[in-house]
Parts: structure tokens; sequence; C-alpha cells
């Protein structure tokens, strides 16, 4: 599912983007599952876990891309 998750918050609220850089290891590693009752499951990130300084505006994680 690529090579980075790319989170970004404040799309609609604010003209000042906020970033999380991830890497999808650490998107499995966060992920929170859940079972509706229906018994179907879903996965998704809770704020929590990836709003933090080690993910915030990280880009330099990603580098220049051209190594």
């Amino acid at each position: 599912m690529g090579d980075w998750w790319i989170i970004v918050t404040k799309v609609a609220i604010s003209p000042n983007l906020h970033c999380f850089i991830l890497k999808p290891e650490e998107v499995r590693q966060h992920a929170h599952k859940g079972i509706n009752e229906k018994g179907e499951v879903s996965y998704w990130l809770q704020p929590n876990k990836y709003h933090t300084a080690e993910y915030s505006e990280a880009w330099h994680r990603i580098g220049r891309g051209d190594a």
C-alpha cells in the first residue's frame, strides 16, 4: 500500500495544513481494530497514535526521493 503514508489534517478549516509521515509498518503497528455488531472488521488510526512529534511534518524521513 505504498512506501509512505501521509496523513493531512486541517484541510477544510485552515490554509496551514498539518502533515504526518509514517511508514506502512508504523500504520499497521498503531492501527485500531474494530468489529461492529454484524461482525464486520475495520481498522483505523486514532489521532493520538500519529499526532506526535516523531511523525509531525517529518519530511526528512522520506528524503529527496532521488537516492
